[in-house]
């Protein structure tokens, strides 16, 4: 049934101490990380400052070992500042993301580093916490209250790619006003036509919901803001919300902890930014003709391949990006080994909604992979000025 559209509620998000939106002490960076050694890898600290290093955060469990380090692996390739991927997993998928990520090239392993961390959930039942919805996924939750020391975090699906450096969606914090801790975009840009709207049993961020797979977070914010979980005026703080909030709605909800994440921001919705669909591109974007406005003019910045789209060949547009990154040999060129390649496969999805506009798909990766080449390859000759 449709819930009433909150109008300017007051109240919610209160900041307990003020922060900026990339905290006013250290920009958009690890306050002090205090995570044990045994889950580190080499540190890279005395060459880059925290402050100016981007965190990425990623939930594997299952079978998803692959697909996240897929993810990982475009999240490097076009970036320009170093990374440090938080990585939350089973203890049996650890020793291989171990493995793998070291086995990178020296030349990609020097833009990051990587901490992995087991399936923790602080409070409820632990079992019930991670058979919700997708294995571990409302691991993410819990982001807040486990990376204290953690000022800024870029949270994404393990089925995401990044089309264009990872340091374009980090500069949306800055976009923040002084009440927004949170970022994700539209679940649906016609919301008559989404699914909220139309079968969620429990309130919903605006017309249309949003959608949780990938999440800009400042976490000094959200661990400092008291938050309402219902009419009422009182708040609490984020960890002691979760399980009134999951316990109230369990039976309602279909998506897991995307569902608690829109019950959230419906009672907080001044504590949301919406950035455009071009973040967070979805099959539903082009399976029944294009809706995202944002990426017929810019380009796909960062693809999100639910649905399982990258494992079968229901939505081969999206398939052939996965497996291009998949396959790409880390030291070729990329245009070569890339780009030229996803351009000939891409005539074998003409056949479908989404292969009939690559230009959407191509348009960002194209002018990441010029910038790079230009940046590596072109030799600039300074004139002689003697």
């Amino acid at each position: 049934f449709p819930w009433p559209v909150l109008v300017g509620v007051q109240g919610p998000c209160q900041l307990l101490e003020f922060s900026n939106t990339i905290s006013k002490h250290r920009p958009a960076g690890m306050l002090a990380e205090k995570v044990p050694d045994t889950y580190k890898s080499k540190s890279l600290r005395a060459v880059m400052p925290p402050e100016l290093w981007i965190h990425l955060a990623v939930v594997a469990c299952g079978d998803r070992l692959e697909e996240t380090l897929v993810m990982l692996k475009s999240a490097i390739l076009f970036s320009r500042r170093k990374i440090h991927f938080h990585i939350f997993t089973e203890d049996a998928l650890k020793p291989e993301f171990d493995k793998q990520l070291r086995q990178w090239p020296a030349s990609y392993t020097k833009k990051f580093e990587h901490t992995l961390y087991p399936i923790t959930f602080s409070v409820g039942n632990p079992q019930e916490w991670k058979k919700l919805f997708k294995p571990c996924a409302a691991q993410r939750l819990f982001l807040p209250v486990i990376l204290k020391d953690v000022d800024s975090l870029l949270y994404v699906d393990t089925d995401v790619l990044f089309l264009r450096p990872v340091d374009d969606i980090w500069k949306l914090l800055r976009q923040f006003n002084s009440t927004q801790l949170a970022a994700m975009a539209p679940e649906h840009e016609i919301p008559k036509t989404g699914w909220y709207s139309r079968f969620a049993r429990h309130p919903f961020y605006g017309s249309a919901g949003v959608n949780s797979g990938v999440m800009l977070m400042n976490l000094t914010r959200i661990r400092s803001a008291q938050f309402k979980i219902s009419m009422l005026p009182t708040g609490l703080a984020w960890e002691d919300m979760l399980l009134p909030l999951y316990q109230k709605y369990k039976n309602a909800i279909t998506w897991g902890d995307q569902d608690l994440l829109n019950i959230i921001f419906y009672f907080n919705p001044e504590c949301l930014y919406v950035f455009p669909c071009q973040w967070n591109y979805r099959p539903d974007h082009c399976m029944y003709g294009s809706n995202c406005k944002e990426a017929e003019r810019e380009g796909v910045s960062v693809l999100h391949g639910n649905r399982g789209v990258y494992h079968d060949d229901k939505q081969p547009t999206f398939k052939a990006l996965y497996e291009a990154i998949r396959d790409f040999p880390f030291q070729d060129n990329l245009f070569q080994s890339m780009y030229y390649p996803l351009q000939l496969k891409f005539l074998e999805t003409v056949h479908t909604l989404c292969g009939r506009i690559p230009q959407v798909f191509l348009k960002q990766i194209e002018k990441t992979m010029r910038r790079a080449y230009e940046k590596h390859v072109i030799i600039r000759v300074r004139p002689n000025t003697r």
